[in-house]
């Protein structure tokens, strides 16, 4: 059945992947606001070499060598056992119920700016919930219907920026010192939210099953997308500046604030409504990216077989879809910076076990076939987790410095990865004692 639906092809794949990872500027201005105009663009050039290139070259090579449904589920299983694979799994999940709250924050907050009585309170829990709701419903139509919505929503957010950066750089306008520190000169700070911008390159690799020609076009999609992301962020930052607005003004919702300086209110409406979108299309390309894992783990026996349900007509997983977005609704209520240092911390530790994943498969199975492989042979291979690993280990260091009297994002994050052998233990006896049933 599911070779009759219609799949994935290059161009929607580039648009989910953007959304999963990207999804336009927004969500920078902490960045601008926390390091300044200078560090930020410093930032924007550092963490993608060390942190999204090292990502995209892994998820090229193991997408393309095993295009199943699941994705970094499966290669974490086949390359160190099902004990790992269920630990990926369970990261990537537990990671999931605290990035799939940021994205109906988003868009709340880039409603109030034109509402603000919709910033806050119960109208804005409502309208978090509304947003999940919403993209639950785009899901069952399926994956192709998914990324087609991609394209559209990713013109819907760019234009908006376009306008602003060109009457940015040829428009009178007021400029503001680029050698503001911002708020304390937070560098590391910086570098936790431009690691929450960059990440989410291995979303993609579930819907591996409902993608035309993986083999071929998920090393595609990786490049291009890598390409799309570092423009679509390093040239509004650059503009940022011209704006006259100051480092230390720039909070969540700020490009609003910039579009009414530089093209007035009309031009503020259309960057808010891109907010709207660019909240609205991440959630509904992680929708489709995360109700897999569930699926795939209930086809395997280590959740109730009501969670691999998919529909006739779509193939979307509609059982895993609803559990799911009612466990990200219950997160709604935890703040924007901390949502992102729980979600930096635990799919930071989902992701070294597929840089481990890479290595050892490259040992155990050369002769497998790799349609895209990382140049440079097993010595770069090795090398690449080193970047995402130094960097993982600065957000640590940097949330126990400045939390040390509280129970923060590391104590709750590592909380949870040590509760996976513990689920993974009860699991798998009743995968057990289902089986022998």
């Amino acid at each position: 059945m599911a070779s009759l639906k219609k799949k994935l092809t290059l161009a929607p794949l580039v648009a989910a992947t953007y959304f999963m990872v990207a999804g336009g500027p927004y969500g920078l201005e902490e960045l601008l606001h926390k390091s300044g105009y200078l560090a930020a663009i410093a930032i924007l050039l550092l963490v993608p070499l060390l942190w999204s290139l090292p990502t995209a070259l892994m998820v090229g090579e193991l997408a393309s060598a095993l295009p199943e449904e699941g994705g970094y589920y499966v290669w974490v299983k086949r390359a160190l056992g099902p004990f790992w694979g269920f630990q990926e799994a369970w990261l990537s999940l537990c990671a999931s119920v605290f990035d799939m709250a940021i994205y109906p924050t988003l868009f709340v907050l880039y409603l109030g700016r034109v509402w603000p009585v919709v910033a806050s309170g119960p109208a804005a829990l409502a309208i978090g919930v509304g947003v999940i709701a919403t993209c639950a419903a785009m899901n069952l139509r399926g994956a192709r219907a998914v990324g087609g919505a991609s394209e559209w929503m990713a013109v819907l957010l760019l234009g908006p920026f376009v306008i602003l950066c060109v009457l940015a750089w040829f428009a009178p306008a007021p400029l503001a010192s680029v050698h503001g520190e911002g708020q304390g000169g937070d560098f590391v700070g910086g570098v936790l939210i431009a690691m929450w911008n960059f990440m989410g390159w291995d979303n993609a690799s579930t819907v591996a099953g409902e993608v035309e020609h993986p083999q071929r076009n998920y090393p595609r999609a990786m490049l291009a997308t890598t390409a799309l992301v570092v423009l679509t962020y390093l040239i509004p930052v650059a503009a940022a500046p011209r704006t006259g607005l100051s480092p230390e003004a720039w909070t969540t919702g700020s490009w609003v604030d910039a579009g009414r300086l530089l093209g007035g209110a009309p031009l503020a409406i259309a960057v808010a409504v891109g907010g709207m979108a660019c909240g609205l299309g991440m959630m509904e390309a992680l929708v489709m990216s995360y109700s897999r894992l569930p699926m795939v783990m209930a086809q395997e026996g280590y959740l109730p077989r009501i969670f691999a349900r998919q529909l006739p007509t779509t193939g979307a997983p509609w059982v895993s879809i609803l559990g799911l977005s009612v466990a990200w609704s219950l997160a709604l209520s935890l703040g924007f910076e901390r949502l992102i240092e729980l979600d930096v911390i635990l799919y930071g530790l989902a992701l070294l076990l597929e840089f481990a994943a890479l290595l050892v498969l490259r040992m155990r199975e050369p002769g497998l076939a790799r349609p895209f492989r990382v140049p440079g042979g097993l010595p770069v291979a090795a090398l690449l987790g080193v970047g995402p690993a130094v960097l993982l280990a600065l957000a640590l260091a940097r949330e126990r410095h400045d939390h040390p009297k509280q129970i923060g994002a590391v104590v709750l994050g590592v909380g949870l990865a040590c509760a996976g052998p513990i689920v993974y233990a009860v699991a798998s006896r009743l995968r057990r004692y289902s089986r022998l049933g």
